[in-house]
């Protein structure tokens, strides 16, 4: 089970340090949500921000592209030390070629998917990715209440990955605390972006360790 703070939730005035946090709360991956104030109505933090934190530590680095022109940021965050890359599923035509793109640049690859959107959109690419990124909130601001509907996606998403044999992660981000990240593992996730709900606590390591608990026994066998 992976544990991933989204650097989002983070004091931006501080983000060496807020790094430095993750690392000791002992975290898997550090999340970071990309915005381009067009795919979504925000702005965030770019390749610079990551390869000033880079040094900091050796966490992988979970690079959430909600950008739609990603072609142009791919090989800024490669070089940055960007770990894996996710894209969105919306960018319809341009998805394989975008993959292909990732893939050749030594990263992992992930396609996420929007609350409106269908999961079906993603089963053409499922030999393809090493991870699907379930939104269980509208992106583009931290802080939103988690979406149950999105529920049965993720329950799809690890159907697919059981019959067909296959290992990709799946991962949730959007409104993900104890109890939403445990109802999240039921059903088939096993990554787990969490912001405010991580970054809030003043023990950071100790929330770590009990979200990993918590959803390790929530998680049905496989």
């Amino acid at each position: 089970m992976i544990i991933a703070p989204s650097l989002l939730a983070a004091n931006f005035g501080s983000l060496a340090k807020e790094t430095l946090r993750v690392h000791a709360a002992k975290a898997d991956w550090l999340h970071l949500d990309i915005m381009d104030g067009h795919f979504v109505p925000n702005i965030s933090f770019g390749p610079d921000v990551v390869k000033a934190i880079r040094p900091l530590t050796k966490m992988v680095f979970d690079v959430h592209l909600m950008c739609s022109r990603p072609e142009i940021l791919l090989e800024p965050f490669a070089k940055a030390g960007a770990d894996r890359v996710i894209i969105h599923v919306e960018l319809g035509d341009r998805v394989d070629q975008l993959l292909w793109k990732i893939r050749s640049l030594g990263m992992k690859v992930g396609l996420s998917l929007n609350p409106p959107t269908s999961i079906r959109t993603i089963e053409p690419y499922l030999g393809k990715i090493d991870q699907i990124l379930v939104m269980t909130v509208n992106p583009g601001f931290g802080g939103q209440p988690f979406i149950s509907e999105m529920l049965p996606k993720i329950q799809q998403a690890a159907t697919w990955r059981r019959e067909r044999k296959l290992n990709y992660h799946i991962e949730v981000d959007g409104g993900i605390n104890l109890e939403t990240a445990v109802e999240c593992a039921r059903v088939g996730a096993d990554a787990f972006v969490s912001g405010t709900a991580l970054f809030k606590q003043r023990q950071m390591k100790r929330a770590v360790e009990k979200m990993r608990k918590m959803v390790t026994a929530a998680a049905p066998k496989r």
